[in-house]
């Protein structure tokens, strides 16, 4: 299945390191949300009003305690399907 096509619920992969733009509290601007690689679950799709043909993926990061991250914005091209 393709990523754009995943549900929340399911099972994705950061397919590059995701980095803060600033705008999560807690996480300063360039600091790390998730390695490449890293497993997370898709908890929405949407878009931006703006640009309403180009997916917004919501997803938490799994973080190094086992814990699940603060949920992120992420671009399809950001997320794969394989670890």
């Amino acid at each position: 299945m393709a990523i754009y096509e995943r549900q929340p619920g399911d099972i994705i992969y950061a397919a590059t390191t995701i980095v803060s733009d600033g705008e999560i509290p807690g996480y300063p601007a360039d600091s790390v949300l998730a390695e490449a690689g890293t497993r997370g679950v898709l908890i929405n799709v949407g878009h931006l009003e703006e640009n309403p043909a180009r997916k917004l993926m919501l997803v938490r990061f799994e973080q190094g305690n086992a814990q699940l991250g603060p949920p992120i914005g992420c671009w399809v091209e950001e997320l794969t399907d394989e670890p």
